[in-house]
């Protein structure tokens, strides 16, 4: 990356991050570029070198907030694909808690950006969130377990589809019900009744 593009970058990071403060106070249709531009510390030429309108800028900072998320896993990446192709499958049960729960937590911390991106642009943002989870997990996961690609890939976007509902029901509702619940709803869906999934572990 040379000096301009470096610029370009760190002065759209500000625009990002901005944005995503204002976020947390105001509701999206009443946040203007003045206001971006002034907690960014820009100027509202700088603002359009960057984006048409607010809705550009939205766009950007729901994959800017994404990708810091990616990178916040990404050195474990290689070992947990790694241990999921030796371990026993057994300990292939992938829809726990301990997989879920981060995710639901990173989604209910953003969730004021992430409703506003589902208001303005649908689903997007989710299919990013899961298809890295499937890539990296599911995938390696049903691999084990003899199934073809073809296979994989309809699984695969089954469970896609399913949490990517549960969750932005669960955005709609605004956040109310816990994530300990919300995982269980997920469980529940995948896996069936919660004992029946305790006995089986």
């Amino acid at each position: 990356m040379n000096k301009n593009e470096s610029r370009y970058f760190n002065t759209a990071v500000r625009m990002d991050n901005a944005l995503i403060s204002i976020l947390e106070k105001k509701d999206f249709e009443y946040i203007t570029i003045k206001e971006i531009c002034d907690a960014a510390g820009v100027n509202r030429s700088t603002f359009y070198l960057h984006y048409e309108n607010t809705s550009d800028l939205l766009n950007e900072a729901t994959q800017y907030i994404l990708d810091r998320f990616f990178s916040y896993f990404s050195d474990d990446t290689g070992k947990v694909t790694e241990r999921l192709k030796s371990c026993s499958l057994h300990e292939l049960i992938f829809i726990t808690p301990e997989y879920i729960t981060p995710y639901l937590t990173f989604i209910k911390e953003n969730q004021r950006l992430f409703i506003t991106s589902i208001r303005k642009f649908g689903s997007m943002g989710f299919g990013d969130v899961y298809n890295e989870l499937f890539i990296n997990i599911f995938d390696p996961i049903l691999s084990r377990f003899s199934l073809s690609e073809t296979e994989r890939i309809y699984i695969i976007k089954f469970y896609l589809m399913g949490i990517t509902a549960v969750v932005m029901e669960w955005l709609e509702n605004s956040c109310e019900e816990s994530i300990e619940q919300i995982c269980r709803i997920i469980i529940d869906c995948i896996i069936g009744k919660r004992d029946a999934y305790v006995q089986n572990v």
